[in-house]
């Protein structure tokens, strides 16, 4: 069982910054995939970012090049989320995602962790509001 806990979420200014936390426990063994999703009440979760355990990482479309959100991570598989210039669009509670993945075959490139729906990963966070006031 992984459990995920989110933290850093709150309200700031439009123009100002957040960086998020997933504390990530339990197995999930040598291969996986940790992402960043977002949803506001009455929509769908969106995906935000997707890194594989190789840390090979891809942005959904809705934040990529505008070079405001940037993920890491850390040997203690934290997940990071850095948000900058803060829009109210950003307003939403955001998620942290894992899912196991198959063991990569020496020489095989990460697979199995890019943009997509909410179902294809199992294990979810219980969310971190974050609140962009104009």
């Amino acid at each position: 069982q992984v459990h995920l806990v989110e933290s850093g979420g709150g309200s700031v200014q439009a123009g100002g910054s957040l960086t998020l936390s997933c504390v990530a426990s339990g197995y999930m063994g040598s291969t996986y995939c940790m992402a960043w999703f977002r949803q506001v009440a009455g929509k769908e979760r969106e995906g935000v970012a997707y890194m594989h355990s190789t840390g090979s990482l891809k942005y959904a479309d809705s934040v990529k090049g505008q070079g405001r959100f940037t993920v890491s991570r850390d040997v203690a598989n934290t997940l990071y989320l850095q948000m900058n210039s803060l829009k109210p669009e950003d307003s939403a509670t955001y998620y942290c995602a894992a899912e196991p993945l198959p063991e990569l075959l020496d020489g095989e490139p990460p697979s199995g962790c890019s943009p997509g729906p909410a179902s294809e990963l199992r294990y979810w966070g219980q969310g971190t509001q974050v609140t962009v006031s104009s």
